[in-house]
């Protein structure tokens, strides 16, 4: 299992999967918002969406998991 963890603190701004969606290696998963630009976060492994731990407007900081995905 890979988890995506939030590369800085920010807003979640826009989540662009499902749980049990197909995803690759590239595919924008989140996109985070912080000091008025917008941050996608890529899948850094290919699998399913397994669970999403956020939700849109909510706050991370960096290092919180985002986004469980089951690899192949």
């Amino acid at each position: 299992m890979a988890e995506i963890l939030a590369e800085m603190a920010g807003n979640v701004w826009k989540i662009e999967v499902k749980e049990n969606d197909v995803v690759k290696v590239g595919d924008i998963l989140v996109i985070l918002e912080s000091m008025k630009m917008e941050i996608p976060i890529e899948s850094t492994h290919a699998g399913v969406v397994t669970a999403i731990n956020t939700a849109e407007g909510e706050f991370v900081q960096e290092g919180d998991v985002l986004v469980k995905i089951t690899t192949d």
